[in-house]
């Protein structure tokens, strides 16, 4: 499945705009990352933890998106964004959408 930003796909026509694909999850810290981050926090630099953490909720976010897409029967997902939102104190979600298009 072609994954794009763009709207097109260069050599492809869009047949046919099937709806909006999308997946999401929300993760949440734990006392362990809290508590080497707070240690961080002090002395500066990356936290490490935290930055696994997102990079993991996006990539599941991604995956769940293109089953969506693949349920609609999709041959690929044009325009897609990641967004995320505070849903409580420490926990957050991320959701990655797009456009289910088929080919020509």
């Amino acid at each position: 499945m072609i994954i794009t930003t763009t709207e097109t796909v260069p050599n492809q026509e869009i047949a046919q705009i099937l709806g909006m694909a999308r997946g999401s999850t929300v993760r949440a810290r734990n006392i362990g990352r809290d508590i080497f981050a707070g240690l961080k926090n002090i002395i500066g630099g990356e936290i490490e933890e935290y930055t696994k953490l997102q990079a993991q909720a996006r990539e599941q976010a991604l995956q769940r998106m293109e089953q969506d897409a693949k349920r609609l029967g999709a041959d690929a997902i044009v325009n897609v964004r990641l967004a995320t939102s505070m849903v409580m104190q420490g926990a957050s979600e991320i959701l990655a959408y797009g456009t289910a298009v088929k080919f020509k």
